[in-house]
């Protein structure tokens, strides 16, 4: 099959839940590919000399051999092959925003519809589970070092995966009762189920990676602690679940519920009816996120507030339009500017039109206020889902530089703290990401760590990206 002949197949769909059945429940929305739809959308892949989708691939995924092993039907093979450099190919498959990342490199987008790589990786761990096959890797034996990880989220999950494979004895300190840390809190289950994250904290167990739950590193335990129990070495993952305010008056009525907050406390199993009137607040997969979960639990008339215009919305195109179908509006171009209330209570949010001004370097341009424009919503709740920050409570007590972003100060190349012995990545360094960022972060920072608790030079024949 010539180059023209691929680019004239169509992308393949998957199947979804239809509208009418997930509105009301959180199971996955959107089912892997059978075998052939697979095989039918590996064959559109071009197996470009110089693959521009490895590039957008923040782990560097070789994803043109993997896509050849599926058109081969060597799907065990094109499995292991992936995991040569993802730690979490279930998870990144399914909320990688690829549209931005790989699939947003890839040659036939230029002209059309880029291969659905998303999908493709999915469908090979899919198959593993289906088919029964080993999904662990081997690990070490005990080399007598222990390392302690605070967050169990996915960098924290990848720091133990690499670790423990070198024999490790890992131990991770979640201060939520759940594991998983923004996987499992902030990510609702239609996108992730729980198996998937369980499946991966069963395969670090079998490793003797141990995880502790409901411990706050930096209030229940100084990270001085840690080194004084024989931790050699600290890896840093706490995440970005501080949620960031609107700054404007009222918010601290009752009926504002922060993004991150809601979407963890819904998540964590609260039974949470917001009324029938929310408005949610920013133009990010996290808005996108509570509102449909508003829906889903109980809230009949759901819409989105975003400042700037639908095309400069972050949150990925599939969700946008999952968003719709189950009945949701936005309303670009306008933005809060204060909340009303009666007796402590929420009544109303008053808004402003928007129009986009003078651009910056990117092409992202700057919203600007309507003069005269303002109008009023009337509202049973507001979700304010602007952006998060990272806590940074559990470098209490040591002398842990931080950056003008509230991140830790680390060394870009070794992920290495100002104190030698603790270590960063993932959201703890760059604030909000994806979850492959974390866990590209996290791989350099485990083999720091190995090199450091070996005695090597961290550095040497390293470079950075």
């Amino acid at each position: 099959m010539d180059a023209k002949q691929r680019m004239a197949i169509p992308r393949q769909q998957p199947r979804e839940l239809p509208v009418s059945e997930r509105i009301s429940n959180f199971d996955e929305v959107v089912f892997g590919f059978d075998d052939e739809t697979a095989r039918r959308e590996a064959e559109r892949c071009l197996q470009c000399k110089k693959p521009k989708c490895r590039q957008g691939c923040p782990i560097h995924n070789d994803i043109p051999g993997f896509i050849r092993l599926i058109r081969e039907g060597k799907i065990e093979e094109a499995y292991w092959l992936d995991r040569q450099t993802n730690t979490l190919p279930a998870v990144c498959s399914r909320v990688c925003p690829h549209e931005f990342q790989c699939e947003g490199h890839c040659l036939l987008g230029k002209k059309g519809d880029p291969v659905a790589i998303g999908m493709l990786e999915r469908y090979i761990v899919d198959w593993m589970v289906s088919h029964g096959k080993n999904i662990l890797q081997p690990c070490s034996l005990p080399n007598g070092k222990k390392v302690a990880i605070v967050g169990s989220g996915p960098a924290g999950m990848s720091v133990a995966h690499y670790l423990a494979k070198e024999g490790y004895s890992c131990t991770i300190f979640e201060s939520l009762p759940l594991n998983g840390g923004m996987l499992t809190v902030g990510i609702p289950p239609y996108r992730l189920p729980r198996a998937v994250i369980a499946a991966e904290f069963e395969a670090l167990r079998n490793c003797g990676v141990e995880v502790i739950s409901g411990v706050t590193i930096g209030k229940d335990k100084s990270l001085s602690d840690l080194k004084n129990e024989g931790f050699e070495a600290v890896f840093l993952g706490p995440g970005a679940h501080v949620s960031r305010k609107l700054g404007v008056d009222g918010e601290e009525v009752e009926g504002v519920v922060h993004g991150v907050d809601y979407l963890r406390r819904v998540n964590l199993g609260e039974k949470l009816n917001l009324g029938e009137n929310v408005v949610v607040v920013g133009g990010g997969n996290v808005a996108i996120d509570c509102a449909r979960t508003a829906l889903r639990t109980g809230s009949k008339n759901v819409f989105i507030l975003y400042r700037r215009g639908r095309e400069e919305m972050p949150a990925s195109k599939a969700e946008i339009h999952h968003l719709e179908e189950e009945g949701v509006s936005i309303e670009t171009l306008a933005a809060p500017i204060k909340v009303h209330g009666e007796n402590g209570r929420l009544k109303s949010i008053e808004c402003i039109r928007m129009q986009l001004g003078a651009c910056d370097a990117s092409g992202r341009c700057r919203p600007e206020p309507v003069e005269g424009s303002n109008f009023t919503i009337e509202a049973d709740a507001v979700i304010p889902a602007i952006s998060q920050d990272v806590d940074v409570t559990a470098g209490s007590g040591l002398d842990l530089a931080l950056s003008r972003w509230g991140t830790f100060e680390v060394d870009e190349l070794t992920l290495q703290t100002t104190v030698p012995w603790v270590f960063a990545a993932g959201d703890a360094v760059l604030g909000p990401q994806t979850v492959a960022k974390a866990v590209f972060q996290a791989k350099e920072a485990a083999e720091s760590i190995h090199r450091l608790l070996q005695g090597k030079d961290l550095k040497e024949g390293r470079s950075a990206e």
